[in-house]
C-alpha cells in the first residue's frame, strides 16, 4: 500500500504559508504560467523611454523660490505629496531643494499640507 501513495515535492516558489497552507499563486498579477509582458526587465518593449533630464539644469536655474507657486505646484500630486525624482526627471541636488522650497511655501500657506476633501 506505501508504493501507492506519491508525495509532491513542493515547487520553487512556493513556501508555506500561516495555517500551513501552501502558496503557489497568491492573487494579483499574471498567472503562474503566463509568458511575461515584453518591456520588462530584460525584455524589448515596444516603447524606447527617454531619459529624463532635470528641468532646472537645463533652464540654469540655481535657486528654487519658494514664492514661485506656478512652478512649485507641477512638482506637487494632487493629494499634496511631493512627486519623486524618478517621475519628474530631476536631478538629486534640485530635488532637495525644490523639497525645501514646497516645504517653505507649506509653512506659509502658500501651498496646501493635503487635499480638499
Amino acid at each position: 500500500m506505501s508504493d501507492d501513495i506519491q508525495v509532491k515535492a513542493p515547487e520553487s516558489g512556493a513556501s508555506s504559508g500561516p495555517g500551513g497552507q501552501s502558496g503557489g499563486h497568491q492573487g494579483g498579477g499574471r498567472p503562474a504560467g503566463a509568458p511575461r509582458p515584453a518591456g520588462g526587465p530584460g525584455g524589448r518593449g515596444k516603447f524606447f523611454r527617454r531619459k529624463k533630464v532635470c528641468k532646472f539644469c537645463t533652464e540654469k536655474i540655481d535657486a528654487i523660490p519658494y514664492r514661485d507657486v506656478r512652478l512649485l505646484q507641477g512638482f506637487v500630486a494632487e493629494r499634496g505629496k511631493i512627486v519623486p525624482r524618478r517621475l519628474t526627471g530631476v536631478c538629486t541636488t534640485h530635488q532637495r531643494r525644490l523639497t525645501r522650497a514646497i516645504k517653505q511655501a507649506r509653512n506659509i500657506a502658500l501651498l496646501p499640507f493635503a487635499a480638499r476633501h
